[in-house]
């Protein structure tokens, strides 16, 4: 593009000096230069504001950018903004130059080859003549403003003399108008009085209305929840009844006739089923955001990495996985445990979503979620700087009714059997207690893609945390003194039994007031093992508090299958203490009451 000299760039200038044309011919101007647009604005001398010049568009587009603009014209010079364009609506880089008469010179757009500065000085003459037509603009407007007002006000004293004969010629007349008026007033407030009488009950049984319809779905929503789960753990409880009572009559059967491979049949079978269970009971508590988080800095692009070839596995052979990492990841705050069954979920989800094939794609990003998108989402979402996880398949898709649902708890599209219908329901619940938002986008025929934004760690909190590996069962043997606490007696009863198969002396107690009375005739205990929801009104988290102030040395590990508040703040372990979620095996026992012993906090230790 050749741009022009100084000379004929006073000729172009001149070109708007015909205020009929004057809009087109700024255009024709701007493009020339390599600019969207030109505008001229000129301050009101009586109103000290900004407002485009005669003959310039006069749609420029208010809000946060103008605002920014009026301010930095207070001085004079040239700078940069971003403008809304006029017709487009787009915010476009701009050149802004100030004269020091208040004139504003605008070049909106593009990548213009002349400066602003430079066009304001070949413009002298114009903006002389724009500031001439504005006071010219500003005189003819006052001139009629003035005819209106003595029009108005000839028309006002006409008035007042016709009123005042008036009234001077019917006095007894307005007095009696008056007192009706005074009475009809004194009607009109009884009758006011009574229709927000009315006005508030329609109020009351429109509530009411409302609370009964409420009530309504929420006993709907409940009656399913509680039929699905009926329905899956009935199932599971039939198998686990069916597989103990195999064994038993096996066992029953004596020596001779016992058939070792349908024992071990029988009890594989009521194993397996009690896992399904727990996880279902994880799945619910996730889903209720009950469940008891641990959350980590953690980088998601090495999560995503090390859970690649369990994700292959699972997906099968003609589901094709790619992952993408992004360079300069931010820390996110996560419970890595979680997240690896959030994502496994959701390859499942994938993977029955594609029967035929297909491809899924995992890829990391850093995000930013603004005031603008947050409006959008019904859920309080802080805006801020977040982590992404985006899971996406070229599957069958949803359509929107179905895609309303995909968070709803036991709500699944799959046959009876195929799918408990928790597993979105489970992601959302992890997500929201870990402080992030997820959001889901399907259509139907080209996929769905799942996205979980996960809080960003800042400062020294960014450094990841390895993750624990399980040590050898040999090594988590023990000699210690152990303090039961639980009011279950079975649940006690397995407990302490594996405890003391690892070699450990165990004290069992029921309550709080139990344990404190064992302490006290005990002085060799080593661990306070204590259930967190306990008979008698005092929880496990006072127990420990006031174990600690008798023996501040004592070590403390809890268990809980539903914590509500009492450990657990915001679905986050308080700092220092140590969980073990209930329903737990032999081998987790041993890892937790072994490094309580070994890596616990103890007050004063």
């Amino acid at each position: 593009m050749t741009f022009p000299s100084d000379e004929n760039l006073r000729g172009l200038i001149s070109a708007l000096a015909n205020p009929q044309t004057r809009a087109a011919e700024s255009t024709a101007l701007a493009k020339r230069l390599g600019a969207l647009d030109l505008i001229f604005l000129v301050r009101d001398p009586d109103l000290n504001i900004l407002r485009p010049a005669p003959g310039f568009p006069q749609t420029l587009a208010g809000g946060p950018t103008w605002t920014e603009l009026i301010g930095r014209c207070e001085i004079a010079g040239d700078f940069r903004i971003t403008l809304a364009h006029p017709d487009v609506r787009h915010l476009e880089p701009t050149q802004a130059w100030v004269g020091a008469d208040g004139t504003v010179l605008l070049l909106i757009g593009g990548d213009p080859g002349v400066p602003v500065s430079t066009l304001a000085e070949n413009s002298d003459l114009l903006i002389a003549l724009l500031r001439s037509e504005a006071r010219e603009d500003a005189a003819v407007a006052s001139a009629r403003s003035a005819g209106d007002l003595t029009r108005r006000a000839t028309a006002l004293a006409s008035s007042l003399d016709q009123a005042r004969a008036h009234v001077a010629g019917n006095a007894r007349a307005l007095r009696d108008a008056l007192s009706e008026a005074a009475r009809l007033n004194r009607e009109l407030r009884l009758l006011n009085e009574t229709l927000e009488q009315r006005v508030q009950e329609e109020i009351a049984d429109r509530m009411k209305a409302e609370e009964a319809l409420r009530q309504a779905q929420k006993m709907e929503a409940i009656g399913q929840l509680t039929g699905g789960v009926a329905h899956d753990f009935n199932n599971l409880l039939t198998v686990i009844i069916g597989g103990l009572d195999n064994m038993a009559r096996h066992l029953d059967a004596g020596p001779a006739a016992r058939d070792e491979g349908r024992l071990r049949r029988g009890l594989d079978m009521a194993t397996q089923s009690a896992e399904r269970a727990a996880t279902l009971t994880a799945r619910l508590l996730a889903f209720s955001r009950r469940q008891a988080l641990d959350p980590k800095p953690l980088q998601a692009d090495r999560l995503v990495r090390d859970i690649g070839d369990l994700l292959r596995r699972t997906l099968g052979e003609q589901v094709s996985l790619e992952l993408v990492a992004s360079p300069g990841l931010w820390t996110a705050l996560a419970d890595p445990n979680e997240l690896e069954q959030a994502l496994l979920n959701l390859a499942v989800n994938a993977r029955d979503a594609m029967p035929g094939g297909g491809k899924l794609t995992i890829e990391t990003a850093n995000v930013f979620l603004d005031d603008a998108y947050l409006s959008t989402v019904a859920e309080p979402v802080s805006a801020g700087q977040y982590v992404m996880v985006a899971v996406s398949d070229t599957g069958e898709g949803m359509d929107s009714e179905t895609l309303s649902h995909v968070f709803e708890p036991f709500f699944t599209t799959k046959e009876i059997g195929k799918g408990t219908g928790l597993g979105l329901s489970q992601v959302y619940g992890f997500v929201r207690q870990s402080g992030g938002h997820v959001r889901v986008y399907s259509e139907v025929g080209q996929g769905t893609s799942a996205k979980l934004y996960l809080p960003r760690v800042h400062g020294d909190a960014a450094e990841p945390v390895a993750s624990a590996r399980r040590r050898d069962i040999s090594l988590l043997r023990g000699t210690e003194t152990v303090l039961l606490v639980e009011d279950d007696d079975d649940v006690r009863s397995y407990s302490s039994g594996v405890l003391r198969e690892l070699g450990y002396q165990v004290i069992e107690a029921s309550d709080a007031s139990k344990a404190l009375a064992a302490l006290s005739h005990n002085p060799e205990v080593d661990l306070l093992f204590t259930d967190v929801v306990l008979p008698g009104g005092v929880h496990g988290g006072k127990l420990a508090d006031e174990v600690r102030q008798r023996r501040p040395r004592i070590r403390v590990l809890f268990t809980s299958g539903y914590t509500r508040n009492a450990i657990v703040h915001n679905g986050r372990l308080d700092p220092g203490l140590q969980l073990i979620t209930k329903p737990f095996t032999y081998e987790e026992l041993a890892e937790h009451v072994r490094r309580a012993l070994d890596t616990g906090e103890a007050s004063g230790s």
